[in-house]
């Protein structure tokens, strides 16, 4: 039996859930219509600029179009529906019975001269009891009204005729008298003119609004073009600023940029060059000098110590040449990583090399520093590890190198640690290594001049993955 609330029955196995009667219907959030209508908006400056245009034009169009439609339609309608119901009426009034063939005649041929209305005698009929109307609803409720207001006759009308006319059949008390009518005088053609004048205007502007709207939109993909070129670190040749005054300003902007950030970058490169080639004078002394003490302990230290210091200065001039005046120039990845292996598999290392197909890693680059920024993840994943393995694929409009070994791996929170220059993380990796430290910076520093990023990540093989970034 089904159980009884105050609500009313409940179905037996039914369950009523007061929460969720309670619950009031969740809305959506704020902003979320706005989100909505943002994913049908162009995303391109053209296409916004475009919309701007146009939209107002369609909307002026189309309020234009509908108040003269509506305005000129009516009265038109009104006028040409009462002035042939007129000429109906009096066409009517002027057939006193008996009606006749022939007078019906007579009057036929002078209403075909005055009003270029026909007319033809159906003696003893009745109209149809089903009439058919082929207008349109405006026309055939104001000739309604019309015949009503004149005629006061029972009549149907039908515009389907093949020579263009109107039929009219009116029900006298003796027959049905045939009126033939041409059509414009029920429909007029400039409601149609004024239409398609409207869209064949429209058309017109639209077509200029885009010509206009690509020329102004050029130099501003140019300058993106051009900014995107030097991001990448790929040389800005040819470029200009032109266009719309305040795209000039831009562009000129842009080519201040350049030169600041050229100018600062050939300030530096120059700076580390001529230090680290002034320090080789005095350690050569050094090395000369110590030469000449002999050999003890204290010696064989300070002979360490000046190694070390050459070892720095040549990372110095490592890290100069990275920022260098290369130029780029198209380059295989594939084949410039597979001749790294070939060399590094000359010295005793496994790696396993996964080579993409021909031309497939095709890309603009600077070909010595990208061939150094790999050289030094390939050969510190064989110091550091007994196994390495080295992928190129292209993923969509980027080329990812990835340098895979079973090292002891770098911790995750020291990860950008071992980015800094002259940072060693000997705790966490081989104990014997040499290096200065600089081998991560220079590697990145290259990748990110070229437009990419260098990061690390954990390695399949348990230790550390280098993973290079470069976009086509």
């Amino acid at each position: 039996m089904a159980e009884i609330t105050r609500d009313g029955p409940s179905l037996p196995g039914a369950r009523t859930d007061e929460a969720s009667l309670s619950r009031p219907r969740a809305a959506d959030p704020p902003g979320s219509a706005k989100k909505r209508l943002k994913r049908y908006l162009p995303k391109t400056l053209f296409g916004r600029a475009l919309l701007i245009i146009v939209t107002p034009l369609v909307l002026m169009q189309v309020i234009s179009t509908y108040v003269f439609y509506e305005r000129h339609w009516e009265i038109m309608t009104r006028r040409l529906v009462h002035s042939l119901a007129g000429d109906i009426a009096f066409l009517i009034e002027e057939l006193r019975p008996p009606i006749s063939q022939e007078w019906v005649a007579e009057l036929s041929e002078r209403a075909d001269r005055h009003f270029d209305i026909e007319l033809h005698w159906q003696p003893e009929a009745i109209l149809p009891n089903q009439p058919s109307y082929s207008v349109f609803d405006q026309t055939q409720e104001a000739m309604k009204d019309a015949m009503e207001t004149k005629v006061h006759r029972p009549y149907i009308m039908n515009t389907d005729l093949i020579d263009r006319r109107i039929e009219i059949l009116v029900q006298l008390p003796s027959g049905v008298l045939q009126v033939l009518a041409h059509k414009k005088r029920l429909f007029t053609s400039t409601t149609y003119v004024f239409m398609l004048w409207m869209i064949g205007s429209s058309l017109v502007l639209f077509a200029i609004a885009i010509v206009f709207m690509r020329n102004q939109i050029r130099p501003i993909r140019r300058l993106s073009i051009a900014a995107r070129a030097f991001g990448l670190g790929r040389d800005v040749t040819g470029f200009k600023p032109e266009g719309a005054t305040e795209v000039r300003q831009a562009s000129a902007a842009f080519l201040q940029m350049r030169d600041r950030i050229n100018r600062q970058l050939s300030q530096r490169t120059e700076m580390l060059a001529g230090v680290s080639h002034d320090l080789r004078t005095p350690l050569t002394r050094m090395k000369l000098e110590l030469a000449m003490l002999g050999d003890n302990e204290d010696i064989a230290e300070l002979k360490a110590d000046v190694t070390e210091m050459e070892r720095m200065v040549e990372g110095y001039l490592a890290f100069a040449r990275g920022e260098g005046a290369e130029v780029p120039v198209e380059i295989d990845v594939g084949i410039l990583v597979n001749d790294l292996i070939a060399n590094e598999r000359r010295g005793g290392t496994r790696i396993v090399y996964e080579q993409p197909d021909d031309g497939a890693a095709v890309l603009p680059a600077r070909h010595d520093a990208l061939r150094r920024a790999v050289a030094n993840l390939i050969q510190n994943a064989a110091r550091y590890g007994s196994r390495v393995n080295v992928a190129v694929v292209r993923a969509g409009e980027i080329v990812e190198i990835t340098v895979d070994d079973d090292g002891t791996g770098i911790p995750e929170d020291r990860r950008e640690e071992a980015f800094q220059p002259f940072k060693r993380l000997e705790p966490s990796r081989n104990q014997e290594t040499g290096g200065t430290g600089l081998g991560l910076t220079i590697s990145r520093d290259i990748v990110r001049s070229h437009g990419g990023d260098l990061t690390l990540e954990d390695s399949p093989l348990g230790g550390l993955r280098a993973v290079i970034r470069l976009p086509i």
